[in-house]
């Protein structure tokens, strides 16, 4: 070929290109059009594009122009480099003729993911079955994309790599594969057929019962490849109901001596159990390891008589019934004992009674007094409860408050009775001491007159005073939730305070229960109810409530049957001032006390301390109880 033949493409391509490039801005040709290059374009997301703009005249030739450059979506330099952004939205390019508002513009079509494509469509599995499905995306342009998606099974499982394992459950499920951060998805069809039982086996494969005695077995069915399968009925039977019984579950009872097979069958498959049942042996009686006598301590009259009762218990602390007891007195010439546990007090001084049963003994210590002074008998166990500042006709004769009245009606009624100051405290302590110390209820100094703990102490009498609300045993410091110290002024007392071991004596109220079913009351007990059961904080009905629930059990026991007296009375008026502290109610319960008795005698605190030491057999009184009048008329001579 020549060099004129091998020069000749060239020079046709030249003018070609001559043809579409526009020719220099000319300022006197009319534009009628403003074109971009290229007017359609196909872009992945963040791909970049060069973008040209020319503008055409009316005789149809093309100019080159300025343009300024805009995109709908995306991002486009002055120089036409268009950045498609990472949306799956169309985008439109404009180019803007310089200081005309004459356009043109390009379409930019993004390449996005259109559809979710699972396979297997569907798929038959056996129970417990695999099959490793596969997801990808179609694009809207056709072609195929690796995508991520989220897998999901409506029966079975399924790992994040597609791995699919069937269910024990036969049915129809769907397998779905979830574009992730997208909503595109597809599903597959998934079918599980059951796997027959192909044998049962039973756990354990035999068992020894006795008589009565049960034992669970286990039966687990499995399919012809020995993996063990779920969900399966069961159905249990017996060869011989009259030895050893079983019931749906596979507990069996044994009934009889001999021997019985138990079968479990599922699908017609069945599992045997060989079962043995032997007579049940008596086992040896268990040991006496201790015994406790109730009342552990009582007082009595010369000529009174009084039940005690022992308690049998084995080294667990249970209770042990039908044991033989023997009982004795260390002094009969003080007391005797009966085969029952009754005692008589023959003259006064004090006698230990035994109660022996296999080599272990419990103890009670009686104490004989001769009858009290004044007429006043002697109890072995006295209480007393203090409500809170009520005046006397708001209680008496009060329907809010019907179980302190019936008590009223039936024991022992002060109609002239008095506290002795407001507010609290001093009433407090005048029932404990025979001062009233202070009339400052938030006082917290120790007191370290005469009081009753001592005079207690001192004929060697327990107590205790059990405070609702107290939070914790041997607590002396101030007022907590419901828990008021003015109320339970012994706290203050230094023969409780500044002694560790009596001031555990000071008990949460819930030890009295305790005590009382354990016969441990001691015999002296103070009760102190919270802020609100007292009525201090809340109405006289909720107080009414509180005495029935938990001062009828007390009243109805054998323990206040037989020695017990009970004082309850209000510490101060609520709006009465008459000798100090206001008229208040003030009733005696004791099986010893007059019935339906009613007094009209001027009595205040100091008279209620000298009862509860008198009433005990103690005839030192602390303060104002020395010579305070005696309350023997309550009592039957």
């Amino acid at each position: 070929m020549s060099l004129a033949d091998r020069r000749l493409p060239f020079v046709l391509l030249a003018v070609l290109a001559a043809c579409q490039l526009p020719s220099r801005p000319d300022s006197h040709a009319t534009i009628a059009q403003v074109r971009v290059a290229p007017d359609s374009v196909v872009l992945d997301p963040a791909q970049t594009q060069p973008f040209f703009a020319s503008g055409r005249t009316l005789a149809g030739d093309s100019v080159a122009i300025d343009v300024t450059w805009a995109a709908s979506a995306g991002t486009i330099t002055p120089a036409g480099i268009y950045t498609a952004d990472s949306s799956a939205a169309d985008a439109v390019v404009t180019a803007t003729l310089v200081g005309s508002p004459m356009s043109g513009t390009s379409q930019v079509h993004k390449r996005h993911v259109a559809q979710i494509v699972l396979v297997p469509a569907a798929v038959t599995l056996p129970a417990g079955g695999t099959q490793q499905f596969a997801a990808w995306g179609v694009r809207n342009t056709g072609d195929s994309v690796a995508v991520a998606v989220t897998y999901s099974a409506t029966g079975g499982t399924i790992t994040s790599a597609g791995l699919y394992t069937a269910g024990q459950t036969a049915g129809s499920f769907r397998v779905i594969a979830r574009q992730t951060n997208g909503s595109l998805a597809d599903t597959s069809a998934v079918t599980v057929t059951p796997i027959r039982v192909a044998s049962v086996t039973v756990a354990p494969s035999s068992a020894g019962i006795h008589v009565g005695d049960t034992v669970r077995l286990t039966a687990t069915p499995w399919d012809s490849a020995g993996n063990p399968l779920s969900g399966r009925t069961i159905t249990w039977s017996s060869d011989s109901g009259a030895v050893a019984t079983v019931n749906s579950n596979g507990v069996v009872t044994g009934v009889a001596a001999g021997s019985a097979t138990i079968r479990a069958t599922s699908e017609g498959k069945s599992g045997t159990a060989a079962i043995t049942v032997t007579p049940v042996t008596p086992p040896p009686p268990v040991p006496v390891a201790s015994v406790t006598v109730s009342p552990s301590s009582a007082g009595i009259h010369v000529g009174d008589t009084l039940h005690l009762a022992a308690s049998t218990r084995d080294s667990a602390g249970n209770v042990l019934t039908g044991r033989t007891i023997a009982w004795s007195s260390d002094s009969a010439s003080v007391a005797t004992v009966s085969a029952n546990g009754l005692v008589t007090a023959v003259k006064a001084g004090t006698a230990t009674i035994r109660a022996t049963s296999e080599g272990k003994t419990g103890t009670a210590v009686v104490t004989v007094t001769n009858p009290g002074t004044g007429g006043v008998p002697q109890a072995g166990h006295v209480f007393i409860v203090t409500e809170e500042n009520t005046d006397y006709a708001s209680v008496i004769g009060s329907a809010s408050m019907p179980y302190l009245n019936s008590l009223a009606q039936q024991y022992g009624l002060a109609t002239q009775y008095y506290a002795n100051t407001h507010p609290s405290i001093g009433n407090y302590f005048m029932l404990g001491t025979g001062q009233i110390i202070t009339n400052n209820d938030s006082y917290s100094t120790i007191v370290t007159v005469d009081n009753v703990v001592r005079r207690l102490l001192a004929a060697g009498k327990t107590w205790k005073s059990y405070a609702e609300d107290l939070p914790s045993v041997g607590y002396t410091g101030a007022d907590v939730g419901g828990y008021a110290r003015k109320h339970n002024t012994f706290a203050l007392l230094s023969d409780v305070a500044n002694d560790s071991i009596q001031r555990r004596n000071l008990v949460p109220f819930t030890q009295f229960a305790t005590d009382l079913a354990n016969g441990t009351l001691p015999q002296f007990s103070n009760i102190v109810p919270n802020l609100c059961n007292d009525a201090h904080d809340c109405s006289l009905a909720t107080a009414d409530a509180w005495l029935q629930t938990h001062i009828a059990p007390l009243l109805s026991s054998a323990t206040f049957q037989q020695d017990g007296l009970l004082i309850i009375t209000f510490d101060e008026s609520g709006s009465d001032n008459t000798n100090g502290g206001g008229r208040v109610a003030w009733l005696v319960v004791s099986p010893k006390a007059k019935r339906g008795y009613q007094s009209t005698t001027l009595y205040q605190h100091q008279s209620t301390l000298r009862l509860t030491l008198e009433a005990l057999g103690i005839s030192v009184f602390p303060g104002a109880a020395a010579a305070a009048p005696a309350m023997s008329e309550f009592f039957t001579p």
